[in-house]
């Protein structure tokens, strides 16, 4: 049985920092695959990516804090109450 993986819903301001982060995957497998050792570089990368992020996020327009606060992915009062209720 074939797995479906879900695309992330992704808003606009968010593309330079999915792109970084698929960087840093792609890097970490290309040196599982062939052995190297390059742990300083992405550490760097993954600073970098915490930067990029207090950067994207700090500084969002209104308009983009509410795509943010309804982003169809955010988890909603039923999604609290689900998983704080047997019922």
């Amino acid at each position: 049985m074939a797995t479906t993986e879900r695309k992330p819903f992704l808003l606009d301001f968010e593309k330079p920092l999915t792109d970084l982060e698929a960087r840093i995957d792609q890097i970490r497998e290309l040196a599982a695959e062939n052995g190297v050792d390059v742990s300083e570089e992405i550490r760097q990368l993954e600073t970098r990516s915490v930067q990029l992020r207090q950067e994207i996020f700090s500084g969002l327009s209104p308009a983009q804090r509410l795509q943010v606060a309804r982003h169809p992915r955010r988890p909603s009062t039923l999604d609290y109450i689900q998983a704080i209720s047997d019922e």
